[in-house]
């Protein structure tokens, strides 16, 4: 893994990939007293970061892999990541998604073009389901986080923020499989070498935490949040990078989550899903000390399933 890489990555991906807007709120600097800068993947293509990785993974497949076909498993923003990243380049994708995927991204992933295949709710079930599809049609695998150029791809968005705003002090990612959260330490850490790197995840889902601690990698067992992208365990590559590069790993509860949502919905007029909100959630629940820092945030993405708010307006006025 190497910071030339994720250039590499950069410029491979101009162009393709939204360069995406950088935000900041008065109101959240005031309360936090700190000057945080929101890195707005939610206005990525896909509406996730996971585009980033996604294009650049496959942009770099042989003729003879690119022929065979890809595959991936995902419950959501990686699938239509793989999608739409293998319509451009006039690929054929296997999605293979959980049950319990979320209805806006399974429709969205098949709307990009891609072949859904459903399995349990569990990550066995999607490793088996993906494995059989790999012996029985040859496709290439392309790993939602246990991939380099997924990694490198990823790491772009931090990249970007840091050559527009200058020097961070702390850099806050999501934490589910670990492909975003190494991505941006290796890119923070030749970029702003004193910068803290924080990850955080779900109370509910601290697979990642535990690992940390326990100095070997303590398995998922997707568990239950609304956080759903953030369900997946780490992997080695990933263990390895946020073991030797991240500062510190956080949790924060359901109801923290749902509570920076909020804030993120209501004062900044912008959509953010659970998974993109987890950074916040661990600043408003006063979980790291970062009065008078420069503080980055990566706003992971923003696809939610709107449907049920709209039809309890349509309720109303029917």
């Amino acid at each position: 893994m190497s910071f030339q890489g994720i250039e590499q990555a950069f410029k491979r991906n101009s162009g393709i990939v939204n360069n995406t807007a950088v935000m900041n709120s008065r109101t959240l600097n005031s309360i936090i007293k700190a000057d945080i800068y929101f890195k707005c993947e939610n206005f990525q293509r896909v509406g996730a970061f996971k585009f980033r990785g996604a294009y650049n993974a496959l942009s770099l497949l042989s003729e003879k892999d690119k022929k065979r076909g890809v595959i991936t498993h995902s419950s959501g923003n990686h699938a239509q990541a793989v999608a739409l990243a293998a319509s451009i380049l006039g690929i054929k994708a296997t999605i293979v998604m959980p049950k319990g995927a979320p209805p806006n991204k399974i429709d969205a992933t098949k709307g990009y073009g891609a072949t859904v295949v459903f399995c349990d709710n569990t990550l066995i079930a999607r490793s088996q389901i993906t494995e059989k599809l790999i012996k029985s049609h040859q496709y290439v695998l392309i790993h939602p986080y246990d991939n380099y150029d997924v990694i490198c791809g990823q790491g772009t968005a931090a990249y970007e923020l840091i050559k527009e705003i200058g020097d961070l002090d702390l850099i806050i990612a999501p934490l589910g499989g670990g492909g975003l959260l190494s991505g941006t330490a290796l890119a923070t850490k030749e970029l702003c070498p004193n910068a803290q790197i924080v990850g955080v995840e779900p109370s509910i889902a601290d697979d990642a935490y535990r690992s940390i601690q326990a100095g070997y990698i303590v398995p998922s067992t997707y568990p239950n949040t609304i956080a759903d992208g953030l369900r997946t365990s780490i992997c080695e590559r990933t263990f390895n990078i946020i073991r030797k590069y991240v500062n510190h790993i956080l949790t924060v509860s359901e109801i923290e989550i749902i509570d920076a949502m909020k804030f993120l919905w209501q004062r900044m007029k912008i959509i953010v899903e659970p998974s993109g909100a987890v950074p916040l959630a661990a600043l408003l629940g006063n979980k790291i000390h970062v009065e008078n820092e420069r503080v980055g945030i990566i706003l992971s993405g923003g696809n939610i399933d709107i449907e049920p708010f709209f039809n309890l307006l349509e309720e109303k006025v029917l």
